[in-house]
């Protein structure tokens, strides 16, 4: 009963829907808090400090049956792992073309926002603008794909999915992911005041969402959170494209 928990864990949880909700308060709300501190001041350390522990709770609370049941294994289906990269990058351009049709240069579109934290210097020479973009890149394809999918399609799923299934548990997962985003953009911070994109916080979710579910299904077919990972880094690459040369 409840193996997938460390023996320690097992006195006080169950591997239920409940450890799954207990995971998300602790977890997605001072993530939260950090990254709208963050917008505002310009200091993101923390951030990187919210993702080591996201990457590391499978490891503290979850035995190794429970650590290869949310998927840290060996992947299954090779040709997933390239499946699941161009996905993520197909799904960063489609947001990219969404958000540029709709919102333009405007800080109504997302991408835009998101750059501002990027600090890319006016005038920055080509050769430095693409060690800048390397340096980014690298930084997002390892720690928020890693930290991301090993809590939210790896422990929180997997938490959800032993109460209500692989289905509801991805809306659940997706749903959290999705919300907890909004503080990337939604509640934005421009000119030293908050504003709430109404409309676009709402299109901006609704394709977080999405995406998880793809992260998910690359998960799923590829038999390893790998797969979650592959195209979560491929997803975030092609964002950090698409802000660097693309608007």
């Amino acid at each position: 009963m409840n193996s997938q928990l460390r023996p320690f864990w097992r006195k006080y949880f169950g591997f239920n829907w409940k450890f799954g909700l207990f995971l998300i308060l602790i977890v997605c709300i001072p993530r939260f808090m950090l990254v709208l501190n963050a917008n505002s001041s310009g200091n993101y350390g923390y951030i990187g400090l919210v993702m080591t522990i996201s990457a590391i709770a499978p490891f503290i609370f979850l035995s190794r049956q429970g650590r290869k049941e949310i998927g840290i294994s060996k992947v299954g289906q090779y040709r997933w792992l390239f499946i699941a990269f161009a996905a993520g990058l197909i799904a960063s351009l489609v947001l990219y073309v969404v958000g540029q049709g709709l919102y333009g240069s405007s800080y109504a579109n997302w991408y835009n926002y998101i750059g501002k934290s990027y600090k890319i210097p006016q005038g920055i020479s080509g050769n430095d603008k693409l060690i800048l973009f390397a340096i980014m890149a690298i930084t997002g394809m390892i720690f928020s794909p890693i930290g991301e999918e090993l809590f939210f399609r790896g422990i929180v799923h997997s938490s959800f999915a032993s109460s209500v299934g692989d289905k509801k548990a991805s809306i659940v997962d997706g749903s959290a992911f999705a919300l907890t985003h909004i503080s990337h953009f939604g509640l934005v911070f421009i000119n030293n005041k908050w504003d709430f994109f109404a409309i676009p916080t709402i299109i901006w979710v609704l394709g977080m969402f999405l995406v998880s579910l793809l992260f998910f299904k690359c998960r799923q077919n590829s038999g390893s959170i790998v797969g979650a990972i592959v195209c979560h880094a491929a997803f975030n690459l092609g964002m950090i494209y698409c802000i660097f040369y693309m608007i």
